[in-house]
């Protein structure tokens, strides 16, 4: 695949992902890069259960890219998230 399409499937993971975690985004470029990291590790974690991972821009490889960009962001969140001062 090429950086072009992974670019473009990590900004839509990362938008829907964004949604599903949080009804927010984090901004186009931190969007962007988690869902690119939610693509790779989404892609991992499905060939590590026997699916095929991230093999194009199809709906597919949209779905372990989302699947990705929700685990990618929890943990971001998890990690990072706003902590309230007492």
């Amino acid at each position: 695949m090429s950086i072009l399409a992974w670019i473009v499937l990590g900004l839509i993971a990362g938008f829907i992902g964004s949604k599903i975690v949080n009804n927010s985004g984090q901004g186009l470029i931190v969007d962007i890069l988690l869902g690119i990291v939610g693509a790779v590790v989404g892609g991992f974690l499905f060939n590590q259960f026997g699916q095929p991972g991230v093999s194009g821009v199809n709906l597919y490889s949209l779905l372990v890219a989302v699947v990705g960009a929700v685990i990618v962001l929890w943990l971001y969140y998890a990690l990072f998230g706003r902590r309230r001062v007492l």
